[in-house]
This record gives structure tokens, C-alpha cells and sequence, in this order.
């Protein structure tokens, strides 16, 4: 079990059902909580990998619950609207454990301020405590119902909630006219890059590929086209229904704080198995970000064609088979 939740329940804390486990990631070992507790997680790769241990898993629950048990996340705004929600739903207890890199004493000292606070208690870099339900005393921290960024509709946690990438933006100038018939977004987020597609009266099908399930809810009130066709999937292993004309992406490069360019290395394998023979990939990356060798190993043809101190735009196409 995550080492500070095994703490807490050896010191005494109890927890009930129904019970509700709000964004765990795989680094939290759940093995010692009853497999009907409900874990919310809106990331698939995520959600999936507690579902195959058997949980309820859910992208989003509104529903009640006695007890709940709140991992975290590196966002404040984020993680204020997930204690508001939690206590919306549940009667009992609510559990908050974090890592200090992650705010988990700032939210404490805040969080002392409205309610009794139990623990906390300090382990593997963070802390452990735990209150009874209230939703009335955290109110105010409620996501807001209509968060937008340049016109567009975000919500807090997801990737550049509070405007529009800059790398996404310079992809986008980058981008022809019209890109075919059959176009994917991977990772499209809250569907910036895809709404800019919307203009090319030869776009049959836009599939936009994203694994934060909150982003993707977002993207269906930014792109509202018959053309666009949403998937929650994580792009990696997604296979679209027919090979595509052209894949447009600004790939993730991390999960955690630490930088993983296997992500976008696996983008890129996804890129050409998803593209037909004479098919298109545009990408924007940190210009720090080794991509080059993944893309000549899954393309015939790579090359730079935008780019900045900061950023560089590949155009790469004939995906090798």
C-alpha cells in the first residue's frame, strides 16, 4: 500500500465503505483496500491500470460515498477543487496524502484553517492527514464552472489551462493549408491545435486522441464539428478505425517532474502505424527533446521546419513499415 496511507491505518484511521480513492497513480500500492472501493482517475493509462487489479475504476464520479482517500496532484488550483469535491460526495472521512514537492503543506496549513485536522503524519518526503467531511467549509474552492483560456474552455490540472501553448501555437503557424481527408490530433488536449483544422472544407474525419479525460471533455465544447470524432485513449496504443492522411501532435514529455522521451518516442511509433504509406506527421517538441533518431527510424523522410531557441517543428513523411 502507498507507504503513508499503511501508516495512517496502523495508527488508528479507519476507513469505511463506500469508499472512494481519488487519482491514485501506479505508484500507489492499493493492494490492502477492498477491490468494490470506486478509484476516479481521468488519466487512462492510469484508470486502465486499476481497473486490470480489479477496482471500480471511473474517469469522474459524482456519486456518494462514506469515506475518501485524495492522492495529491502538482496543481493547486487542481488539488482545491478535488478536496471541495471530495467532501461533496462523501459523509465520513476524508484522507488527503501528498508529497511535499507536490504543496502537501501548504494545502495543510489552508486546510487547518477550516477544519479539525487529524495526524499529520510524515513519511517518504510527505504527509498524511485526514478531517471530517464539510462541504460547506471548502465551498469557495470549487472548480469554476466556465474556465476559459483565449476563448477556449479549460479546467484546472489540465496541460496549459491558463492559455495557449506556445509550442502548440507554433506548430499550428506552421501547419499547410490542407493537411487530407483523414486527419488525427494525438494528445489533442482541449483541442487547441484541432480547432485550427476546422477551416479545410477537404477534412473528412478528425480524430482527437487524448488520455486526460477532463482535457477531452473540454475538446467537445471547443470543437464542436460533425467531422470531429473524440477518443479517450492514450495515443500510444491507439489504432485508428482507417490509415490516416496526416497526424498533428504536441506530445507530453512527462507523467511526473522528471522529463521521459519515451513518451514522445512512443508518439511517434504511434504516428506511423496509424498513417497510410504516403502519409504526413507534423510535431512540435522542446528543442532540447531527442527526437531525431525516433523519427528517422519510423519515417523515410525528416526534416526541421520551424522552429526557435526554445522549440522545433518536424514534418516527416513515407512512414516506414
Amino acid at each position: 500500500m502507498s507507504p503513508r496511507l499503511l501508516l495512517a491505518m496502523d495508527s488508528g484511521l479507519v476507513l469505511s465503505e463506500p469508499l472512494s480513492v481519488i487519482c491514485p497513480t501506479p505508484n500507489h500500492d492499493l493492494s490492502m483496500l477492498p477491490r468494490t472501493a470506486e478509484v476516479v482517475q481521468p488519466f487512462k493509462p492510469f484508470h486502465d491500470h486499476f481497473a486490470d487489479q480489479g477496482f471500480a475504476a471511473t474517469p469522474k464520479s459524482d456519486a456518494g460515498c462514506r469515506d475518501a482517500v485524495l492522492f495529491l496532484p502538482r496543481a493547486k488550483a487542481q488539488a482545491r477543487a478535488m478536496v471541495q469535491e471530495a467532501n461533496s460526495r462523501a459523509s465520513g472521512v476524508i484522507v488527503v496524502d501528498g508529497a511535499k514537492t507536490d504543496g502537501i503543506d501548504s494545502l495543510l496549513k489552508d486546510i487547518r484553517k477550516r477544519v479539525d485536522v487529524e495526524g499529520p503524519l510524515a513519511k517518504a518526503h510527505g504527509k498524511i492527514f485526514w478531517f471530517q467531511a464539510d462541504a460547506a467549509a471548502f465551498s469557495d474552492w470549487a472548480a469554476p464552472e466556465a474556465q476559459s483560456a483565449d476563448g477556449f474552455k479549460t479546467a484546472p490540472g489540465v496541460f496549459s489551462a491558463d492559455g495557449i501553448d506556445p509550442a502548440s501555437a507554433l506548430l499550428r503557424n506552421s501547419l499547410p493549408t490542407r493537411l487530407g481527408a483523414k486527419v488525427a490530433d494525438l494528445g489533442a488536449g482541449w483541442g487547441y491545435l484541432s480547432a485550427g483544422l476546422l477551416g479545410d472544407d477537404a477534412l473528412r474525419t478528425l480524430h482527437l486522441v487524448e488520455a486526460d479525460h477532463t482535457a477531452l471533455t473540454c475538446a467537445r465544447s471547443n470543437v464542436t464539428d460533425a467531422r470531429a470524432q473524440f477518443h479517450w485513449a492514450d495515443a500510444v496504443s491507439w489504432t485508428a478505425p482507417e490509415p490516416l492522411d496526416t497526424v498533428i501532435m504536441n506530445p507530453p514529455f512527462h507523467t511526473s517532474r522528471s522529463a521521459d522521451p519515451s513518451l514522445g518516442q512512443g508518439f511517434i511509433a504511434s504516428a506511423a502505424r496509424n498513417l497510410a504509406r504516403t502519409g504526413d506527421l507534423w510535431m512540435v517538441a522542446n528543442r532540447h527533446l531527442p527526437y531525431e533518431t525516433a523519427l528517422t527510424d519510423s519515417f523515410a523522410r525528416v526534416e526541421e521546419v520551424a522552429g526557435d531557441n526554445r522549440f522545433k517543428v518536424f514534418h516527416a513523411s513515407r512512414p516506414r513499415r
